[in-house]
């Protein structure tokens, strides 16, 4: 664990008691903080007075003693409104910060200085999952010991503290940005731009605002990694490659760069010297399909360089690469229907990544609709044989969808069940059932972890009769 110290015999407020919540609290207390808490969730509330916390209302906080509020980045900041709890700490004038925050005080306390440990930050609207966990392995191949948390897997205060071999490599949400204004990262990797948590932020611009100002407070000896081929992204690289700070890298698939790191016709490309150098082809990397996870390995490379200089030590470790959990994974296989789980897909362009993929899908599609629908989807509809439709979006979608072979299964059980059945009745050779739900998971699961979870529970379920008969 990473402990709290700026706070040590000062009063401070965690608000939201999830995984990030209860960490802070453990951080804090442990660091010598007196720490208020609070959560909706009578169980979590419970952990956090084992803990140690002082567990009551926020409106019953001794708001004139408290320096911090270490705010969930699930409750509202700015949009659509303020929290409450926001307004309270702004009117007591206590800093508004995060879990991500009080780490970054402790492995950069003075942020002019070299950080305890060198730290690797990923944002973007898509992709960045998968680059970070793909950054996370390079250096473990390469002798590093990565410590990875943030947006993926664990709160960043559960890592490891610094060792000599530490580099610690965190996703990085955009509501995370929003409260974590200290941390300063000596390499920041922004994956691509998309409308995306309009709701939170406002607007896209706005979003676009939030993403960037990551970037902006990267250590000025650092280094700065952009996919440029969408708008956005492309018009924040201009602005920060003549800034002066940090040096600026361009990441392209399919564009031939003057300067920086492409991808051309499968084959991953340095031209960061004076000519480009081919790193490896992409081919050899099995578990990194598409053009998206070409751009993510691109990306992976360049926030590697600085710390690994052997060239093919980093192209081996790609190309070993196991992919990642959710993510246009292998769950099994029942005959020859295969089951692809990309439960992470919680919008339309993420859901895209897995659609080009494949070419004769049986789509699990639906949730909590975000804003846009599938509409970008349309040129990939000649792929799917047939979609099922769950959850809250099911009836827009069908909309949306017209002539598209589809039901609405309502359940992702039903849904697994009917998609198994046509593709094992189709004349079809390698039909895939296709879990990518282009939408939140929030109507009926936990988190899209759960729902992937649930859908390779049901795969393995109809996979074993499959193996006993063979």
């Amino acid at each position: 664990m990473i402990v709290s110290t700026t706070f040590a015999k000062a009063d401070v407020a965690v608000f939201g008691l999830a995984r990030s919540g209860v960490a802070s609290v453990k951080s804090l207390v442990e660091g010598g903080a007196r720490v208020f808490a609070w959560d909706d969730k009578e169980e979590n509330r419970a952990i956090a007075k084992k803990e140690g916390a002082v567990v009551q209302p926020f409106t019953d906080w001794p708001w004139s003693r408290i320096k911090a509020l270490v705010l969930s980045p699930g409750v509202p900041l700015t949009h659509p409104a303020p929290h409450a709890v926001v307004i309270a700490a702004q009117n007591a004038g206590a800093e508004i910060i995060g879990d991500m925050d009080l780490f970054a005080r402790e492995i950069r306390p003075d942020r002019s200085k070299p950080a305890r440990a060198p730290i690797i930050a990923i944002t973007g609207t898509n992709g960045k999952s998968t680059t970070t966990a793909l950054i996370s392995h390079i250096l473990a191949q390469c002798g590093f010991v990565p410590e990875i948390g943030g947006n993926i897997g664990k709160s960043v205060l559960d890592a490891a503290p610094p060792a000599a071999k530490t580099i610690y490599v965190l996703e990085v949400s955009s509501y995370q940005i929003d409260l974590a204004p200290g941390l300063t990262p000596d390499v920041s990797v922004l994956t691509n731009i998309t409308p995306d948590h309009i709701d939170r932020h406002g607007s896209l611009e706005n979003y676009a605002a939030v993403k960037a100002r990551l970037l902006a407070q990267t250590a000025k000896t650092g280094r700065i990694c952009i996919g440029v081929d969408d708008a956005q992204t492309a018009a924040i690289y201009t602005r920060f490659s003549s800034n002066g700070g940090a040096e600026t890298v361009p990441v392209s698939v399919g564009k031939v760069l003057g300067r920086g790191i492409l991808v051309l016709d499968g084959a991953l490309y340095d031209a960061q010297g004076q000519r480009a150098a081919q790193v490896m082809n992409m081919s050899a990397a099995p578990h990194l399909p598409g053009s998206h996870n070409w751009q993510n390995a691109a990306l992976a490379y360049g926030a590697v360089k600085p710390f690994v200089k052997d060239t093919r030590s980093i192209a081996a470790a790609i190309a070993s690469f196991p992919g990642l959990a959710h993510r246009i994974e292998d769950v099994g296989r029942a005959g020859k229907v295969r089951f692809v789980n990309d439960s992470k897909a919680t919008n339309a362009e993420a859901a895209e990544r897995a659609l080009v993929c494949f070419p004769d899908i049986y789509w699990i599609a639906g949730g909590r609709e975000k804003e846009g629908g599938i509409g970008s989807l349309k040129p990939h509809f000649d792929r799917i044989r047939k979609a099922y439709l769950i959850g809250e979006a099911a009836e827009g979608f069908a909309t949306t969808l017209g002539d598209v072979p589809h039901e609405i299964s309502g359940t992702l059980e039903n849904a697994v069940r009917a998609a198994f059945a046509d593709a094992r009745n189709a004349n079809i050779a390698t039909p895939v059932v296709l879990l990518s739900p282009a939408c939140a998971s929030f109507d009926q699961f936990k988190d899209f972890e759960q729902r992937g979870d649930a859908f390779r529970a049901l795969v393995e379920n109809l996979a074993a009769p499959e193996r006993q008969a063979s």
